[in-house]
């Protein structure tokens, strides 16, 4: 009788937990039984593992082998338990030294060659190894730029099972010729370089996209096709400030689990955009998938901007969906597999034609729409999602005079200095708390810092029925962001009255 132990990591949304690999051989009729709650792509790991070994030029043990994930209780999922189930059958077999494949986290897929290839998740994974006290972790190659990330793990990357297995005393000739196999992420990087300065004329909506970028606030924009509501979504993110280290490593950590994340350019310093296709599922846009959920769109736009085209033409289902992360920054996923919680702490960008026709601007003329089917087309939009929308514009469309205009539009980069100036100043107010952005304050707090005369409009508001107290609190949060870029130690009446503007379309009455 052999058993041999050594460890792994399984990840449930972000989190990883370490796992104990124990692989007990027994004098009995030859076979392989997986056990410890695996799903289906991990209990077809004793095909990949015999395979591997062979192909390696090792012995695979002719006895009865039973391999156990601890806990038995934790869901397991993925071919990242490859590398470790192999090398506890080996230490149990002898071939390996049992005490130096202990306490050594193991992490990857083999092929059928015996090569080692990269797995997702890479990132979470040896940081839970890390700050469970075990900083020695064995990865493949293709992983070893993305396992570097993380401060203080000791990685060693090999290309086969036969090199891992060399180094811990096995009798194994190592492949001389073993290049690295790479992970290619799901989604080709964006080309980078749309410039604000790219956008003619439509001073509001600009200056409403500078509000929106210096307190993270979520904004829907209604106008015609053509007036470029796309192209400023688009801008968006280039004036959002780059993500600090704690942030950087929580969004790489979201890629890396989704299959994303491309390890050469290191953390992924600048905030993600995400602008899913209006037939997009629900599981594609929150997440989700069988077994254990995946993260969509919505939490790989964490920090960033989650970008919706043509918004009312999403399926009623994905657009009620977004209420839990707009009000919590978070997901979770109930799945019969397990819990899974992402963050999904983005701004939403919703853009939207007045009508079904998209004419119904100005006084209407042109539109070929009945006001009954104006008010269907719109209602898709529920009142519940708007009243969690911070600003709401109106987008008309570029007149000759500001396609003409001598003046330069302003650019990213000036845009951006004035976005940053104003996001100081907030976190300045804000050190101390947990929040970091004017979106994030909670009402409690916005009420307790503003006077009787800024509230003076916002209570008229609440009375006539304009604004839920849910509006009221968003009013606050776009006036303090006002005030930021005002220079302004706290927000006035008239920051109010602008925010009030932009929360209603200018549909403020006596």
């Amino acid at each position: 009788m052999g058993l041999g132990r050594t460890l792994g990591v399984s990840i449930v949304g972000l989190t990883g937990h370490v796992v104990e690999v124990e692989a007990h051989l027994a004098a009995s009729v030859p076979g392989f039984a997986l056990v410890g709650l695996p799903d289906a792509s991990l209990a077809e790991a004793r095909d990949r593992v015999r395979a591997a070994v062979h192909s390696s030029g090792l012995a695979w043990p002719q006895r009865r082998i039973t391999v156990n994930l601890s806990p038995a209780s934790l869901p397991k999922a993925g071919s990242g338990f490859d590398l470790a189930i192999a090398v506890a059958t080996l230490a149990g077999a002898g071939a390996c030294t049992a005490d130096a494949v202990a306490g050594t986290v193991h992490l990857g897929e083999l092929g059928l060659d015996g090569r080692l290839r990269p797995v997702r998740g890479i990132l979470p994974a040896v940081a839970a190894a890390v700050a469970a006290g075990h900083r020695r972790v064995v990865v493949p190659l293709g992983n070893a730029a993305e396992a570097a990330l993380v401060p203080g793990a000791q990685v060693v990357a090999a290309g086969s099972l036969a090199e891992v297995a060399h180094g811990y005393g096995a009798e194994v000739d190592v492949p001389a010729d073993d290049r690295p196999m790479l992970l290619e992420p799901d989604v080709a990087p964006r080309p980078g370089g749309a410039d604000l300065a790219d956008v003619l004329g439509q001073a509001p909506a600009r200056w409403a996209l500078e509000v929106a970028a210096a307190g993270g606030h979520h904004l829907l924009m209604v106008g015609p096709p053509g007036a470029g509501k796309t192209m400023l979504a688009a801008r968006l993110p280039g004036l959002l400030p780059d993500l600090d280290e704690r942030e950087a490593v929580e969004v790489t950590a979201i890629h890396s689990v989704a299959g994303t994340f491309h390890p050469a350019g290191g953390l992924l310093r600048r905030p993600p955009f995400e602008d899913p296709h209006h037939t997009a599922t629900p599981a594609a846009v929150v997440g989700g998938g069988s077994g254990l959920p995946r993260p969509g769109a919505a939490s790989r736009a964490h920090r960033g901007v989650l970008f919706m085209d043509e918004a009312p033409e999403f399926s009623p289902r994905v657009l009620q969906t977004l209420r839990q992360p707009l009000e919590h920054g978070e997901l979770v996923i109930h799945r019969s597999g397990g819990t899974a919680r992402y963050p999904a702490r983005f701004q939403l960008v919703l853009a939207a034609n007045p009508c079904p026709c998209g004419r119904s601007v100005g006084k209407g003329l042109d539109c070929s729409c009945t006001s009954l089917a104006r008010r269907r087309y719109f209602s898709r939009l529920s009142g519940p999602l708007l009243d969690r929308v911070d600003m709401q514009l109106e987008v008309l469309p570029v007149t000759r005079a500001e396609r003409t205009a001598s003046v330069s539009p302003e650019s990213t980069a000036v845009v951006g200095a004035r976005v940053a100036a104003a996001r100081a100043a907030a976190t300045e107010r804000l050190r101390g708390t947990e929040w970091r952005t004017n979106a994030e304050v909670p009402g409690t707090w916005l009420r307790a810092h503003g006077g009787p005369a800024v509230h003076r409009d916002l209570d008229r508001a609440l009375d006539t029925g304009l604004l839920s107290l849910r509006g009221v609190d968003r009013v606050l949060r776009v006036a303090w962001t006002l005030a930021d870029l005002a220079g302004l130690a706290v927000p006035g009446p008239e920051q109010v009255g602008q925010a009030l503007l932009l929360r209603t379309r200018g549909q403020v009455g006596g």
